[in-house]
């Protein structure tokens, strides 16, 4: 059976940047598990050593982290925003709704965070907007009903 190469990840040029910052601290910091780990196994009986364990519990999950990475960054792909006035990825964008402004900036599933205001182009409110221009209006559906927003600005 033959699989297709994954396609590109897009990424803002800020999001592949810390991603490639958190590579190089994690490949760091797994060196000084490694130090604790070798440490550890130095103590004698490992069935009843709480540091290996703990060690090797947090080599397991920042060798995955580092995995994961390594993918992110191989397929990852800086997008630049879209100046041509229509919303797109990378693009600020300030929305009204119920007379509140919220301002997001549109990335890709694996940059996205609601709390940092970075709005994934997959989530709802993030495919409703794309390819709309400022002072449009779009309705988003969700669980718990129905918003409508009213687009600003974009950047």
């Amino acid at each position: 059976m033959q699989t297709n190469p994954p396609q590109t990840i897009p990424f803002t040029k800020e999001g592949l940047a810390k991603l490639e910052e958190e590579f190089k601290a994690l490949t760091v910091g797994r060196q000084e598990i490694l130090i604790r780990l070798q440490t550890a196994r130095e103590m004698g009986d490992l069935s009843e050593n709480g540091a290996y364990t703990a060690a090797r519990f947090e080599l397991g999950a920042t060798d995955r982290r580092l995995r994961q990475l390594r993918y992110l960054l191989r397929f990852g792909e800086v997008i630049e925003g879209s100046s041509s006035g229509t919303i797109g990825f990378g693009n600020n964008v300030t929305l009204e709704s119920n007379g509140k402004n919220h301002t997001y900036t549109l990335v890709g599933k694996f940059e996205s965070d609601p709390a940092k205001h970075k709005l994934s182009v997959d989530s709802p409110l993030g495919k409703a907007i794309v390819g709309k221009r400022m002072g449009e209006k779009v309705i988003v559906s969700a669980p718990a009903g129905s918003a409508t927003y009213r687009i600003v600005s974009v950047e």
